[in-house]
């Protein structure tokens, strides 16, 4: 009881530790500007090569269960409906296509130069590697200009993809264990899985947009209510053995989309936050992880010399990487030549586009969490064959995709110049207009409802003052688009302007504060008034 108690302590101390080591190791991507991914997985190896340091051994079984359906959920409410339904035709064809069509290049290639590997192995290594990851690409592609068109693909394919690769693995790994696989049978069931997915992932989402609508009216209950909610999804799915990842993924659409209907400002500015965290905390163990694992893996390669398993892993590296730039450019230029309709209604993406969306595939937390749940033996009891080899592989892919396609997919972007191909209201003009529109509404509702009001009261009347001296800003801002510089100096001076007042204020609350003579609770919510204004402010 003592032994399991100390284990306990000390497992929880590594943890929180790596926890701190991540935080250190993010603050230093930020100072230095590098993708905090990139970041991560560089320190975790070095983390890894130090003398003594403890080795981690992480339940497959578990992988799966704690990091994916928080992920997914989290990609999915973030996710844009109207953007995603846009470029369906892109993102499918991209999220199943070229999954299948990298893991059966993979899974040909693998077969054919690794000893031992057959086209199983080769379809589960397929099956681990294929699919991009969006955290690592927006990650990447965060403070560079990249054409909003590039950024939904990849976003929506990194959903569609998921559910596409880890269909593929499951059917090869049940391949290995069993020793037989049925073609027909293989897409019956995968049109089963993927469809029930689908299915219970909506029955529950609908059940829970009910729960949150009508009954569930508190912020403390609404943001627990969203974190059990892909777990829920999850294993309910697979349970029935359908596709948890596509439960995750229409469940978190669905309430994505309907959130208006049950989040008000505060639920909405928690869950957020409280999401933001999670989100980041679980990334960035993961891709902490990539780099610790490698050691532990490269130790247990057995049967296999250190250069050869070297020489295969960057040969199929280097398939994956030219593999997805040909189909990226074949599934953008293919359905342009074949189908007129797409011609006149798509603008084309030129040359540049699909060659950044080809080199944006990073492989990431899917792959590894894929790897990783690779059981340690077979049903018979004996060791799993060339699982180090896979793990080995995926974490060299893993690797060279994200530090060497990271850093270098900047670089490709200011280089290459790359614009946006579709017509698209600047983003400032649409704020300008949404403000306009709503100020206008609100001053004919005020009219409409409060004109004795406002005729008897100054207060209530300088409300319709202030919404019409907005009105007028906005209007002559609209009308001087002969004077965008002028403007936006302005609007830059406006901005830091109010910002040191708050500093100010922010000041002066500290003061009072000191002085012990308000109640903490007025201070703090005034101080909380604050951090909104402000970060609407750093927004812009």
């Amino acid at each position: 009881m003592v032994h399991d108690e100390h284990t306990v302590h000390a497992n929880l101390l590594l943890i929180l530790a790596l926890f701190f080591a991540m935080a250190l190791l993010f603050l230093l991507s930020q100072r230095w500007k590098i993708s905090y991914p990139i970041f991560l997985v560089i320190g975790g190896l070095a983390i890894g090569f130090i003398p003594g340091m403890p080795v981690i051994n992480i339940n497959p079984d578990i992988v799966f269960l704690i990091f994916l359906p928080p992920l997914l959920f989290e990609a999915a409410w973030y996710t844009s409906w109207n953007d995603f339904w846009k470029w369906r035709r892109s993102i499918f064809s991209l999220g199943f296509a070229l999954v299948l069509m990298t893991s059966l290049a993979i899974a040909y290639f693998s077969a054919s130069i690794i000893p031992g590997f057959t086209l199983a192995f080769g379809f589960l290594l397929g099956g681990i590697i294929s699919p991009p990851d969006a955290v690592a690409a927006t990650s990447v592609l965060k403070g560079v200009s990249m054409p909003k068109r590039g950024l939904t693909i990849l976003e929506g394919e990194s959903l569609v993809n998921d559910a596409a690769s880890l269909t593929v693995f499951r059917f090869a790994l049940a391949a290995i264990l069993t020793g037989q696989f049925v073609f027909q049978k293989a897409v019956s069931n995968f049109i089963i899985l993927a469809v029930m997915g689908v299915v219970v992932g909506l029955v529950i989402a609908h059940i829970l947009y009910f729960v949150l609508r009508y009954w569930a009216k508190s912020s403390s209950i609404t943001t627990p209510i969203t974190l059990i909610a892909p777990y829920l999804m999850y294993i309910v799915a697979e349970e029935f053995q359908w596709s948890g990842v596509l439960a995750v993924v229409s469940g978190g659409l669905f309430l994505s989309f309907r959130s208006a209907d049950f989040l008000n400002y505060h639920t909405r500015i928690q869950a957020k936050e409280v999401w933001a965290t999670l989100g980041f905390l679980l990334n960035g163990f993961v891709f902490i992880l990539i780099g610790l694992e490698l050691p532990v893996i490269v130790a247990g390669l057995e049967g296999y010399s250190m250069e050869e398993a070297i020489k295969y892993a960057l040969m199929i590296s280097a398939i994956v990487i030219v593999t997805r730039i040909i189909l990226v450019y074949a599934s953008a230029f293919i359905p342009r030549f074949l189908i007129p309709r797409i011609r006149k209604k798509e603008r084309s993406p030129g040359l540049k586009l699909p060659f950044i969306v080809g080199w944006a595939g990073m492989r990431g937390v899917v792959s590894l969490a894929s790897a990783l749940a690779i059981p340690l033996t077979l049903n018979n009891g004996e060791a799993f064959p060339h699982r180090n080899m896979i793990l080995f592989i995926t974490f060299v892919v893993i690797l060279i995709t994200l530090v060497f396609q990271g850093l270098t997919l900047p670089i490709f972007l200011r280089m290459l110049k790359v614009e946006e191909v579709d017509e698209l209201v600047p983003e400032d003009e649409q704020i300008e207009a949404i403000r306009l529109q709503l100020a206008r509404e609100c001053v004919g509702y005020l009219e409409e409802n409060y004109s004795n009001e406002m005729s008897q009261f100054e207060t209530i009347a300088r409300i319709k003052e202030q919404l019409e001296r907005s009105i007028r800003a906005t209007e002559r801002t609209l009308l001087e688009q002969s004077q965008k510089e002028e403007v936006t100096s302005v609007r830059k001076l406006y901005r830091e302007i109010m910002l040191e007042l708050i500093d100010l204020r922010r000041k002066g609350l500290k003061r009072l504060k000191a002085t012990k003579k308000y109640d903490h609770e007025v201070l703090r919510n005034m101080e909380d008034n604050l951090d909104l204004e402000e970060s609407r402010l750093n927004k812009h």
